[in-house]
């Protein structure tokens, strides 16, 4: 039988939370040497780097901050692709 089910309203409140507090802020700031970098809502310092985009390290950024919201509301006891703690956060 497939489950038909819709996101939990947990997961789906999660991933809304996180989108809300991880939006850049302000204006960028251009550095020297090609430097440039913006703030987060959250407090984060978002930057360009030697290898890596600011629009690169701001999609990281809101990734990452998606998966750890939606992983701590996940079930206990769900297949994950990476090992997580007691806490259901990455190790």
């Amino acid at each position: 039988m497939e489950d038909t089910a819709p996101v939990s309203a947990a997961m789906h409140r999660a991933k809304a939370d996180a989108r809300a507090s991880h939006v850049t802020v302000g204006e960028l700031r251009h550095l020297t040497g090609g430097r440039v970098e913006t703030d987060c809502s959250c407090g984060m310092v978002l930057t360009n780097g030697p290898d890596w985009s600011l629009d690169e390290h701001i999609r990281l950024h809101r990734a990452e901050a998606r998966y750890l919201a939606v992983s701590r509301v996940a079930p206990p006891g769900m297949p994950r692709l990476i090992e997580v703690g007691a806490d259901r956060r990455p190790r």
